[in-house]
C-alpha cells in the first residue's frame, strides 16, 4: 500500500522535463513524474487549494495558496492548469435564435466569437454567492459569465428570459 503524501509548499521542488512532464520532489528526495495539479475550487477560488496529484491518482502535495509557492512553480502549476481547463468566458450574448430550448446560441467569449446548442432553461446554473454563471452547450462545454449583471442591456434581458 502507498503512502500519501502531503507536504507544504515551500518543502518541494516543481520542475519540467523535456518531455513536458512536471516531476515533483518532496522533502524526502522522493520524485513523482507526471504529477497533474488539480484545482478543489476551480470556480469560486482558483489561487486557493491545489492539490498536486500522481499518475496513480494519489495526492503528493498539497498547494493551500498559489501565491506561496516560488514563482518559478506558480509558473510551471498555472501552465498546466491552463493546457488543461477549457472554459471560456462568455463577454457578450450577440443573438440567440428562440427564447425557448433548444436554441442556439451566438456569444462573443475572451477566446472569440462562437455559436452553441442550450438544449434546456436547466442547462444554466448560478454558481456561488457572486453572480456568475454556468452555462452549458449540448456538447458538454461549459461556458461561464462572470457577472450577470455587468453585462450589456441586451446581454441581461436574454439571460432574463431564460433564468
Amino acid at each position: 500500500m502507498s503512502a500519501l503524501y502531503t507536504v507544504t509548499a515551500s518543502r518541494f521542488t516543481l520542475e519540467r522535463t523535456p518531455f513536458g512532464k512536471l516531476v515533483l520532489t518532496n522533502e524526502s528526495g522522493e520524485c513523482f513524474e507526471g504529477v497533474v495539479p488539480v484545482r478543489a475550487f476551480p470556480i469560486q477560488s482558483p489561487e486557493d487549494g491545489i492539490s498536486l496529484v500522481s499518475t496513480d491518482g494519489k495526492e503528493v502535495a498539497w498547494v493551500d495558496l498559489l501565491s506561496d509557492v516560488p514563482q518559478s512553480a506558480q509558473d510551471l502549476i498555472r501552465a498546466e492548469l491552463a493546457t488543461r481547463e477549457f472554459m471560456p468566458v462568455i463577454e457578450r450574448i450577440v443573438s440567440v435564435t428562440s427564447y425557448s430550448t433548444p436554441c442556439t446560441w451566438t456569444v462573443e467569449t475572451d477566446r472569440g466569437t462562437t455559436e452553441f446548442v442550450l438544449r434546456g432553461d436547466e442547462d444554466i446554473r448560478r454558481i456561488g454567492k457572486d453572480n456568475a454563471l454556468l452555462i452549458a452547450d449540448a456538447h458538454g462545454i461549459q461556458y461561464l459569465v462572470r457577472d450577470q449583471f455587468a453585462m450589456d442591456t441586451h446581454s441581461k434581458r436574454v439571460l432574463d428570459r431564460f433564468l
